[in-house]
């Protein structure tokens, strides 16, 4: 309490009850206490005295993670470090098209930091009003612009850390260029609070869209929809922001559960794709879009489509993809999966993944959705019609390992943007090159030798 002063520690459980549970309630723990320090400086502070006592901490930003990596364990011995506190705009430098926040930062507060100086921020997740910028970098964050402007460490060029003994390291700068030595800043981000704490960054900006459109695509197979993304990847390049897929059924969750959601056209179609369309020149791009759907017709790479023709509706459209994992929810149980596979084999992927489930659980209901444009699925099974959502729970396990076995079969990633945290920890032991994996734990022992740093978290 000394250095943070006695307001800024939660002792009371019912207090820490928003810390100590993620999201979908899978992972709930108990706390020594929640910490939450106001600058870099308390947090330094704040692990050298754990790290002299051995008291373990949990870093946490918005507490939106999937995979547990924010949430303590049962022990009720670790400390919860909440880095809300640290919510400064340090700079922003429309010139070097860069700025420089603190953690605590919200995803959507940047992108609002960016626009405020005529600049875009490209980082978008359903969660952005109240994830982190450290939450993100510290998960390596995807969400549906990868296709153009990578993931979360793409947008990186420095990083304020720090660590496990309380130094604090900072590669804070707005160089492009710098080939001084090893690549620290990236070492950190992904690294999901094991090897350092992120106390802020400077990221990249981009000049603002001046023109944006969005395009609702009907479908009859994945097939079709890999064969229109390379169309419009060839036709319009970087201009191709996102490319979503979507399965009927997942359509008709959101219609079912989600208030004021219809469907954007007049005849049913096995599948769908949202797709956003940027330009950085100011003249009307939804002609030059229409054009380029009406070809994509005519070569037998759509079946039809719609096009927003304002704001409000590119974004009622956008809603139909947004609110797909709250609709599912509402459905009952389901079993999830973030996974990726290349690009070009996700068709495939899926048409194998859904006769697999077909065969092992014929009544499940598979909900395959995601980035089709960078290769990311998520993966989902809703339970049966009328199931006992707690009995088709119990078949959790087994469904994991056919996917899992499958997507190793192909090459891919068992997550692709949520990250390892504690749910995946002990899969990732079994997937993982051998030789990749101690490197990370000898990274991770160099880095954090007592182990307070996120302890059951990604190793």
């Amino acid at each position: 309490m000394t250095i943070v002063g006695a307001s800024a520690v939660k002792i009371d459980p019912a207090e820490q009850v928003v810390y100590t549970s993620e999201p979908r309630g899978h992972f709930t723990g108990r706390a020594l206490c929640i910490v939450s320090p106001k600058n870099a400086a308390q947090v330094c502070q704040v692990l050298a005295c754990c790290h002299e006592l051995g008291v373990a901490i949990v870093p946490q930003g918005g507490n939106t993670g999937l995979v547990g990596g924010q949430t303590p364990d049962m022990s009720g011995k670790q400390i919860v470090l909440s880095l809300l506190r640290l919510s400064e705009i340090r700079d922003i430098d429309p010139v070097s098209n860069t700025m420089t926040l603190e953690a605590g930062v919200t995803l959507a507060q940047a992108q609002q930091t960016a626009q405020s100086v005529d600049r875009y921020f490209p980082l978008s997740l359903a969660s952005e009003g109240s994830c982190t910028i450290g939450g993100n970098l510290a998960t390596n964050a995807g969400g549906v612009h990868v296709l153009s402007y990578g993931v979360a460490r793409d947008l990186v060029l420095g990083l304020e850390v720090a660590l496990a003994d309380g130094q604090l390291l900072s590669t804070i700068g707005k160089l492009r260029k710098d080939n001084s030595g090893y690549d620290l800043t990236r070492l950190f981000v992904g690294s999901e609070g094991t090897l350092g704490v992120i106390t802020a960054a400077t990221l990249k900006l981009f000049p603002r869209p001046q023109a944006q459109t969005v395009a609702f695509v009907g479908l009859d197979s994945p097939a079709q929809a890999l064969k229109l993304l390379i169309f419009l990847r060839d036709a319009l390049g970087f201009g191709l922001h996102a490319f979503e897929l979507i399965p009927r059924f997942g359509l008709e969750l959101v219609m079912r559960h989600i208030p004021n959601m219809r469907d954007p056209l007049t005849s049913i179609y096995a599948w769908y794709a949202l797709i956003e369309i940027s330009s950085d020149r100011k003249e009307e791009i939804s002609a030059h879009v229409a054009q380029l759907l009406s070809q994509a017709a005519a070569d037998h790479y759509i079946q039809d489509a719609t096009l927003a023709a304002s704001t409000t509706q590119a974004r009622a459209l956008w809603s139909l993809r947004e609110n797909l994992s709250e609709a599912q929810k509402r459905e009952g149980g389901s079993v999830k999966h973030d996974i990726s596979v290349a690009v070009e084999d996700m068709p495939a992927f899926i048409d194998e993944m859904n006769a697999l489930i077909k065969e092992k659980f014929p009544y499940a209901r598979p909900v395959p959705f995601g980035h089709m444009g960078d290769g990311n699925l998520h993966y989902n099974i809703s339970q049966p019609i009328d199931a006992d959502r707690a009995s088709f729970l119990t078949h959790a396990q087994d469904i994991n390992e056919i996917v899992h076995a499958l997507v190793h079969k192909y090459k891919g990633s068992i997550s692709a943007e949520h990250g390892i945290g504690r749910l995946k920890r002990d899969l990732l032991k079994r997937v993982k090159d051998p030789v990749a994996l101690d490197l990370m734990q000898k990274l991770k022992a160099t880095l954090d030798p007592k182990g307070i740093l996120n302890p059951g978290a990604l190793l």
